[in-house]
């Protein structure tokens, strides 16, 4: 048996930086949403006896890929030995949960291939990482705690993005520690209010100004320049917004409305010549990642 799942890539409409939790981790309001640029992740149904594998041309080191299928078996799963194959098309070290996106669709071959309890698989979701109970269910959703804790909405009215992906990498643990060397966090009051006002902004259909906001920007153009001159440049191409993806260095430019698209695409000509891998892209829903047979 072969099955296929995309991975959708994430950005934060919306991130909201609070202080640090005793496990060491921030806490945090965010806003997800998946969009259509992907990673494609294969699994085939190895013989009794194999090992698990886990196949991604390009990378090296650990795959959290691999780490969700052992926290899986460690829960006790008894699905059948799998090799997961990953094509890469979400850039790396972007801030875009690239690596998240494929672990969550490693869960979901997994239990399309051996069903298990839905809640022993949001325990490994939540223990990979921040965005992997997020990308578990692609679409738009609310993260709190650290960002695991995740409510899911109904889309947002019709938009679309420009994608600006970066020569350059950041560490997420860096961009963090350099927002609390320059005291960028925000009291729990705040945090609560924000997340209130999140709430509101999805169940309405549309993020507002004010909210269109990701307090690790400062930081991450601290590390990386760059950063601030792709926001520049997709802000001079017509954006509505220009917003750092996750801890960055990726940025997205955001255009709202009927024909959002076709204005999008109508902007990254003029950008490929700095950024040669600008792309558009569009929000996407869990059907988009669902497994399919191949």
């Amino acid at each position: 048996m072969r099955l296929r799942a995309l991975a959708p890539a994430k950005v934060n409409l919306g991130l909201f930086l609070g202080a640090t939790r005793e496990d060491g981790r921030h806490r945090l309001v965010t806003v997800f949403e998946s969009l259509s640029l992907a990673d494609v992740v294969e699994a085939t149904v190895l013989p009794e006896g194999s090992a698990d594998q886990v196949i991604c041309p390009g990378i090296e080191g650990e795959n959290l890929a691999a780490r969700a299928l052992l926290a899986l078996r460690a829960r006790g799963w008894a699905g059948p030995p799998l090799a997961l194959e990953i094509e890469k098309r979400i850039p790396v070290a972007a801030g875009m949960a690239g690596g998240s996106a494929d672990a969550a669709a490693a869960l979901r071959l997994a239990m399309a291939i051996a069903p298990g309890r839905a809640e022993e698989v949001d325990l490994v979701a939540a223990s990979l990482g921040a965005d992997v109970p997020a990308q578990l269910l692609p679409g738009v959703a609310v993260g709190t705690g650290a960002g695991e804790i995740v409510e899911h909405f109904e889309p947002l009215a019709e938009h679309a993005f420009v994608v600006l992906p970066s020569e350059f990498s950041l560490s997420t643990p860096d961009v963090f520690r350099e927002a609390d060397r320059l005291g960028i966090r925000r009291n729990d009051a705040n945090l609560g209010a924000q997340y209130l006002d999140a709430v509101d902004a999805v169940l309405e259909g549309r993020i507002p100004d004010q909210l269109l906001v990701n307090d690790l920007e400062r930081a991450a153009v601290s590390l990386c320049p760059a950063c601030g001159d792709a926001l520049a440049a997709v802000r001079e191409a017509g954006a509505e917004h220009a917003l750092l993806s996750g801890s960055g260095p990726t940025v997205v430019g955001i255009w709202w409305g009927p024909g959002a698209l076709s204005s999008a695409e109508a902007a990254v000509p003029a950008l490929r010549a700095r950024w040669p891998g600008a792309m558009t892209a569009t929000p996407v829903s869990a059907e988009f990642a669902a497994p399919t047979l191949i």
